[in-house]
């Protein structure tokens, strides 16, 4: 079918679509230059966790052959990833609340390009705290054994989950609206997603039904893949059942969160 006259062609209109995602995220990153507190916040509570974790749990957990800095941290980087989606969804609610969404609209700009632009920034935010916190593990006991090349994937794991997280969060972010309502939220289902896991314990200690819940749980999945990449273990299976549990999040909440921004007002 072709192009009527006068009108940009496909190729012009994905230019236009990447620029305008560009100039989102260009200024979401802006606002962390100029707030450094909300970047500096995004690091400090993270860090926390490491070292209340390694000082305060480690002591009376034990795991047979890997010490517990080694078991932990990547449950901890985990977590932060997924936590990340707090702002992803608070700040497109309050870009909502703000009107930058309805100006977004009223010029012509890619309809997709807040959500991208947020995604991106977000994405980017959460790979500077995951650096930070390996910098962190390292200085509490976490080595990698599996040479550089697994140690990049475990990180590009990490924040490929993440993104899948923000995704959730975006859709939430935008449907709910209100930002007390969506941080509310966020505490009620991130909680049980990320401690129902194996990102801190072995899911063979808990009790039997939470067992079930435990093991298909996307957080113990992308842990152990994380974990096989770090020191070794059964990384195919893992890694495999780790990207089914992205794709399908992304597959479902991606449209979903499109649909909820064409909604927004």
């Amino acid at each position: 079918m072709s192009t009527p006259a006068g009108e940009p062609g496909i190729a012009a209109r994905a230019r236009w679509a990447v620029s305008d995602s560009r100039v989102l995220t260009e200024r979401y990153l802006l606002q962390l230059v100029r707030v450094p507190t909300v970047l500096f916040f995004s690091l400090i509570q993270p860090v926390m966790f490491v070292l209340l974790f390694r000082y305060v749990f480690g002591g009376a957990i034990h795991i047979p052959g890997v010490g517990y800095a080694e078991y932990m941290l990547p449950g901890a980087i985990a977590q932060t990833a997924a936590f990340a989606s707090f702002g992803t969804a608070i700040g497109l609610a309050y870009d909502l609340g703000r009107g930058l969404i309805d100006r977004v609209r009223s010029m012509p700009a890619a309809r997709f390009a807040v959500l991208v632009g947020r995604l991106t920034s977000d994405t980017l935010r959460s790979l500077a705290v995951v650096i930070v916190l390996l910098g962190v593990g390292y200085a509490v006991g976490f080595r990698f054994d599996n040479g550089p090349g697994p140690a990049l994937l475990m990180v590009l794991v990490a924040v490929v989950f993440g993104l899948a997280i923000c995704t959730i969060a975006a859709f939430v972010g935008l449907a709910l609206k209100d930002p007390e309502a969506v941080q509310s939220f966020g505490l009620v289902w991130l909680f049980p997603l990320t401690f129902v896991s194996g990102a801190f314990v072995p899911v063979q200690t808990m009790p039997g039904w939470l067992q079930a819940v435990a093991r298909p749980n996307p957080v113990t999945l992308v842990v152990s893949t994380m974990r096989s990449l770090a020191y070794g273990g059964p990384i195919a299976t893992h890694l495999w059942e780790s990207l089914a549990w992205v794709v399908a999040i992304l597959a479902v909440f991606g449209p979903l969160a499109v649909r909820a921004y064409r909604r927004a007002s």
